[in-house]
């Protein structure tokens, strides 16, 4: 008995409605609320990190990792957009895989990872 992966990933929004509803339009999540998101099965990394760290803004206590297929396509609908996306080479590992770095509309960092 124990932990079998992640239930939820809950937390605050200025206006939850709009922001559920950017998630659902930029990237396919839980579209239709509190109906359950089904996930493909792989890695998950669960990971606190120094207050001192650098990795996602410090005023920020979160920073959501989605795994992703297709991320040039994603990057690229983003940018047509108008959301600002950055990414690093020394993010990047050919062991570990891709990874880019968008904002929601509240200002919540969201790390993109194509894996490996």
């Amino acid at each position: 008995m124990g932990v079998t992966g992640i239930g939820g990933l809950f937390f605050r929004a200025d206006d939850p409605e709009a922001l559920k509803a950017w998630y659902a339009q930029y990237l396919g999540v839980a579209p239709d609320g509190w109906t359950p998101w089904e996930q493909q099965a792989g890695p998950t990394i669960f990971e606190p990190f120094a207050r001192s760290s650098d990795y996602f803004p410090a005023e920020r206590q979160h920073m959501i990792n989605f795994r992703v297929t297709g991320l040039d396509a994603m990057l690229e609908r983003f940018r047509t957009a108008g959301i600002e996306v950055v990414t690093k080479a020394e993010w990047d590992s050919p062991e570990i895989g891709r990874f880019a770095r968008i904002h929601d509309p509240e200002g919540n960092p969201i790390e993109l990872w194509e894996p490996a």
